[in-house]
């Protein structure tokens, strides 16, 4: 498996750091909006409106900061293990702010942190391949040490995002930017873990899997 063009390590942080801050901006900054309201003079309704915004804008970005923390960070030392149940609850709470439903299933595991980073990440091509919403259904099957990841998208126009297909067949064309650097770190992951990933539609669904 390879993939085209490389990045340096400082880039692929930069571009990362990047994407966090672009996922959390929209609610950090709805939270903005809703102050600004309750500071103007105005009605009962008004006020009642930008209590709801800020509460429903908070809970977003505490679930979108949490699942990149997993996601994305160091999530502990180096050879550290992620309880997938803590894996499992940020995913849901992140999904709940996403068009796409998801349902987990699969047994509590201690797995190594890259391997848990690498299912989040799959789990971010999976809602991209339902972008219009649908279902996504999340499986982990076997043990610890030969653990398997399939995940069953359905919606409207499923497909594999262009992106990750590149950067899985190296097929990927000029620079990595802030749109391609999460399949791009996804398939960075599956190498450094020595998890196979594979990416098809079966009928009307996209099924991606990692073991």
């Amino acid at each position: 498996m390879t993939i085209t063009p490389t990045l340096s390590e400082l880039d692929l942080a930069a571009l990362l750091c990047s994407k966090v801050c672009h996922d959390i901006i929209s609610p950090v900054g709805a939270i903005t909006n809703g102050l600004e309201v309750l500071d103007e003079e105005g009605n009962e309704d008004m006020k009642d409106f930008a209590m709801d915004l800020i509460r429903k804008s908070a809970v977003s970005a505490s679930a979108k900061l949490t699942f990149a923390r997993l996601a994305f960070g160091a999530s502990g030392s180096a050879g550290a293990s992620i309880d997938t149940g803590d894996a499992q609850k940020a995913a849901e709470d992140y999904m709940a702010g996403e068009k796409a439903e998801l349902e987990w299933s699969g047994p509590r595991l201690l797995l190594p942190k890259n391997k848990v980073k690498l299912l989040l990440n799959l789990l971010l091509v999976a809602a991209g391949a339902v972008p219009r919403g649908g279902s996504i259904k999340l499986s982990l099957e076997g043990a610890e040490e030969d653990i398997k990841f399939t995940i069953d998208c359905t919606g409207p126009n499923a497909r594999v995002p262009a992106g990750f297909l590149d950067c899985l067949n190296g097929t990927l064309e000029g620079e990595v930017d802030a749109h391609a650097v999460q399949p791009y770190y996804t398939v960075l992951l599956s190498k450094s873990t020595g998890m196979e990933l594979s990416a098809r539609v079966d009928s009307e669904a996209v099924v991606l899997t990692a073991g």
